[in-house]
Parts: C-alpha cells; structure tokens; sequence
C-alpha cells in the first residue's frame, strides 16, 4: 500500500473539487464532493501506477499562511 498527498481546490465556474499530486503530470482528477475525487484520484494513480514507479518533477513540502496588512 502506497500513500500520496493531493491537493484540493474547488473550481468556482463548475463547483467540482479538483485534486491533484504536486509534482506528478496526470494525477489530477475532480469530483462533485470529497469522496467522489477521492476515488476517482484513486483510480488515475492506480493507471499510472500501472506504468511503472512515478517520476515526480518536484517534492511537495507545505502549504503555509502569511498575513498581509
């Protein structure tokens, strides 16, 4: 069993919550709620999984917060 961090953001025009793997081209998927992009996420990192180990183009550290005046 493998784990991956995705990052969630909701597209304002469609609604839909959009994932996506930092660093990894082609795992992004969306879905109308949390479970729903949850699985089918899932479902496009098992396909790209099916070719082979993953060639991330960059690590995902942190999201962090800044205060601006």
């Amino acid at each position: 069993m493998r784990s991956f961090q995705f990052v969630v953001e909701r597209d304002p025009e469609t609604n839909l919550f959009v994932g996506y793997v930092p660093g990894w081209p082609g795992a992004h998927n969306q879905g109308g709620g949390f479970d729903e992009l949850q699985q089918n996420l899932r479902e496009v990192i098992e396909m790209l999984l099916e070719d082979g180990k993953p060639v991330f183009e960059s690590e995902f550290v942190d999201v962090r917060t800044i205060q601006v005046a």
